[in-house]
């Protein structure tokens, strides 16, 4: 730590004792569970991103391996329980659609152990046919906090054309 980062541990300390004694602990960690559940969710994306080159660890990694979880995608297809949404995400991964998909208009809400977050999910993806499809969609992401991470439960999105059943 460089002395000038030092120099800044008071100042953050100072920043913290004030939030905590004007908003109280119970806003002070809604706070930081809200910044928590914006990062899980961005986290989504960027495992969603790897997983268009083949890699399905990072996707696996950020849902929640519950029975009761749920993935209603862009094809049209529900898949309940991690053991069914696994199979799924690793049958994308396998496809390599290659592209890039960004999360746009993020709106969250977060309680203590239960958060949604909706946004745009903007981009493009080569679809089966080897075309390039652009891709415009909303989304809906449910997190849960499980062990003191914010893990997804539900991924909802409107479909996709091109890729329903």
């Amino acid at each position: 730590m460089t002395t000038r980062q030092c120099s800044r541990l008071p100042l953050v300390g100072a920043a913290l004792a004030i939030a905590f004694a004007f908003f109280g602990s119970a806003a002070l960690a809604a706070m930081t569970d809200k910044q928590a559940v914006l990062e899980a969710n961005t986290a989504f994306y960027a495992a969603l991103n790897k997983m268009f080159i083949g890699e399905s660890a990072p996707i696996e990694a950020v849902w929640s391996h519950g029975d009761d979880v749920l993935y209603m995608g862009p094809g049209g297809e529900t898949h309940r329980g991690w053991s069914d949404i696994v199979q799924d995400w690793q049958r994308q991964a396998a496809m390599k659609l290659g592209g890039h998909v960004e999360n746009t208009g993020v709106e969250s809400i977060v309680g203590r152990d239960l958060a949604v977050v909706t946004n745009t999910e903007v981009g493009e993806n080569t679809n089966a046919n080897g075309v390039v499809a652009q891709v415009k969609i909303r989304a809906t992401n449910v997190f849960r906090k499980e062990a003191g991470h914010w893990k997804m439960v539900v991924h909802h999105t409107d479909l996709l054309p091109y890729l329903a059943k």
